[in-house]
């Protein structure tokens, strides 16, 4: 197995994952916060998939993934106290456009060869990731913190624990 399919195939179940957390959550559960000072769970669905969109765009050097417009906007550290549903949006929703975005993202991890994953990560991630591939192997990672932060807000919640 080639490690581009590998990621495929870790990115596509990282969202199987993620729909297993959220499947008996409503949105009036989501716009909750497990602690005062914590983000609700609809504006961390917007925040990494606006994320993800922006970073694999800038990876790539040309729009994978456009997103509907004022999307990035509504999911900011600014917005992130906004507890506006109306705002934020809802699960079916953002669910949605996160698969769109990850499937985007698969498809053009499965064209990256072994040169193109070594290539320096833009500029404004470097501090974080050094290459695209280092990029590639961040996005699951980012999907997975989030949602340690929604396991919470399920236990908070008392709903089953799945994990």
């Amino acid at each position: 197995m080639a490690h581009n399919e590998l990621l495929v195939d870790v990115l596509r179940g990282n969202v199987g994952f993620l729909k297993m957390h959220l499947s008996d959550m409503t949105d009036a559960e989501l716009i909750q916060r497990p602690v005062p000072a914590a983000n609700n769970g609809l504006w961390q669905l917007g925040q990494f998939t606006a994320a993800e969109a922006q970073m694999v765009n800038a990876c790539a050097g040309r729009t994978i993934s456009e997103l509907p417009a004022g999307f990035v906007e509504r999911y900011t550290r600014e917005t992130a106290s906004s507890n506006d549903p109306a705002k934020l949006g809802n699960k079916a929703d953002l669910v949605a456009t996160f698969e769109k975005v990850r499937e985007n993202t698969c498809k053009w991890v499965a064209t990256l060869s072994a040169e193109d994953m070594a290539k320096p990560a833009p500029e404004k991630l470097r501090r974080m990731c050094a290459t695209v591939g280092h990029v590639v192997y961040l996005l699951p990672g980012h999907v997975f913190m989030h949602v340690g932060q929604i396991q919470v807000l399920r236990r908070k919640l008392g709903k089953p624990i799945l994990f």
